[in-house]
């Protein structure tokens, strides 16, 4: 009975983790975003995804790993014997970048509030790509287990990656000619435009 309680809190912990994991990259988009803003804009903009930012990972984002990471303890616990399983290994090794993952949010949101941060929200965009890599390649270890098909996984795995990339770049396209057009827009109503 005790695996079933522990199993039902590791996955209610990795679906919070998660969330603030998916969320947090997308303030920091925002936040570097912010710096681009003028004044007072800014500094309303800034201290309020400071705000969010330090809420998000002290109230839902670490307590939720910490669960995640004590209910996955209970479960070997309960059953020793999946320690000795190689998809095991590999799933632990992406909870521990995931973990690694956690804490270098925690120098970024660091770095936005001291103003240091050098990643544009188009880095950011790609940083906030990476939990869900990983969280696929867990779920996938955990329902496959042993007898995960390498072959159509990785096929998988990469045209996610694939996805996710033009996804980027055509937002980020979308953004540019946006941009461009209102800067068109802006000159020819400009005085000197005018002339």
């Amino acid at each position: 009975m005790a695996y079933f309680w522990f199993k039902a809190f590791h996955i209610v912990g990795i679906v919070c983790w998660f969330a603030g994991m998916f969320y947090l990259p997308r303030l920091f988009v925002y936040h570097a975003e912010a710096y681009e803003q003028p004044e007072p804009a800014r500094s309303i903009l800034t201290s309020q995804y400071q705000l969010m930012e330090k809420r998000l990972y002290s109230i839902i984002m670490t307590p939720a790993m910490l669960l995640t990471i004590a209910m996955a303890i209970g479960l070997v616990t309960t059953e020793p014997a999946v320690m000795k399983e190689p998809w095991m290994h590999i799933k632990l090794g992406c909870v521990l970048l995931l973990v690694g993952y956690h804490h270098y949010c925690k120098r970024i949101m660091k770095k936005l509030a001291a103003n240091e941060c050098k990643m544009t929200g188009q880095h950011f965009r790609w940083f906030n790509e990476i939990p869900t890599v990983f969280f696929v390649i867990v779920v996938m270890l955990a329902v496959f287990k042993n007898s995960l098909p390498m072959d159509l996984a990785t096929w998988l795995i990469a045209a996610m990656v694939i996805g996710m990339v033009a996804a980027i770049q055509l937002y980020a396209r979308k953004r540019r000619l946006a941009s461009e057009q209102v800067n068109s827009t802006a000159a020819i109503g400009s005085p000197e435009g005018s002339v």
